[in-house]
């Protein structure tokens, strides 16, 4: 892949290399924090902050190929989530999270680095579902590695006219045993269930979300900081900005095992807590607007 993808110099602590598949990945190492990022999807498949055990979770099966989403990390959706909100919507997901973002800068201050990629219409018109989505975009995706690892991804309109779009950040956070999590700060909202065998109601949130099977939940009007509880002696916190929904997920054993990207005895050791606009909440712009979504990760000790 060509190295046009990378249009500014790196600092010295950021390598590019080729990583799983061949694909160009650059890789951040500082006293603060290391971590990695593939130019397909801006995809960010590792983080580490000092001192503490790997925060990102990857599937050991994850398929590393151009055109094919990587499993694991934090996958870009844009500019619909899941099979999204009318009929012919392929692939799910959006089409972000395939493509070749464009590394537009890179700084280190004092250990914390700041890596700018960019996306736009122009870079994506031969991908599939292109087509079924015909807008004008630009997408910039600021990923910070510091002593807490920052997501902000702003959507500017470059169409001429208004249109709408969904968006998440599907973050994988790697845990000891997904029976033994808790995520909290979720109490009371409601949420649309999109496990098997769930009713079309949308139930409230009683206390901190535990998980005994299959949890595919989408949060509706939440805009505060979750808490994951990962069954060990630390604490990882999502807070977040431009934000409507949270989703959390977990495919457990059935799921995971007719998923040909999930090694099926991975699913206890990861969960999802994404920070996203879907649904009733997807984003409307009008011509040259934008829109900031943006995710915060910390790590602290258990109190």
């Amino acid at each position: 892949m060509p190295d046009d993808l990378i249009a500014v110099d790196l600092p010295a602590s950021v390598t590019r290399t080729d990583g799983e598949g061949g694909l160009p990945v650059l890789r951040v190492s500082t006293p603060v924090a290391t971590g990695e990022v593939y130019l397909h999807g801006a995809h960010v498949s590792a983080y580490t902050p000092a001192g503490q055990d790997p925060v990102i979770w990857m599937s050991r099966a994850s398929i590393f190929a151009a055109g094919q989403p990587i499993r694991g990390g934090v996958p870009i959706c844009f500019p619909w989530f899941g099979a999204g909100r009318e009929a012919g919507m392929a692939p799910a997901h959006g089409f972000a999270r395939l493509a070749d973002w464009t590394l537009v800068g890179a700084e280190d201050a004092d250990g914390v680095v700041r890596l700018t990629f960019r996306l736009t219409d122009t870079d994506v018109a031969a991908l599939p579902g292109v087509e079924a989505w015909a807008h004008g975009f630009e997408l910039t995706y600021v990923v910070t590695f510091g002593p807490e690892l920052t997501l902000a991804l702003s959507v500017r309109n470059t169409s001429g006219e208004e249109y709408s779009f969904e968006e998440a950040l599907h973050t994988y956070f790697h845990v000891k045993d997904v029976t033994a999590v808790t995520v909290e700060g979720l109490d009371g909202a409601s949420y649309l269930d999109k496990a098997p065998g769930a009713g079309a109601d949308r139930p409230n949130q009683s206390g901190p979300v535990a998980f005994t099977g299959e949890t595919d939940r989408v949060y509706v009007s939440t805009d505060t900081a979750v808490a994951v509880d990962p069954g060990s002696a630390r604490t990882i916190t999502v807070a977040k900005e431009g934000s409507a929904n949270t989703v959390v997920w977990n495919p457990w054993a059935a799921k995971a095992a007719a998923m040909a990207d999930y090694d099926d005895a991975e699913w206890p050791t990861m969960v999802c807590v994404e920070t996203a606009n879907a649904l009733e909440h997807a984003i409307t712009l009008g011509a040259d607007q934008s829109h900031t979504m943006t995710a915060r990760i910390s790590v602290a000790p258990k109190a």
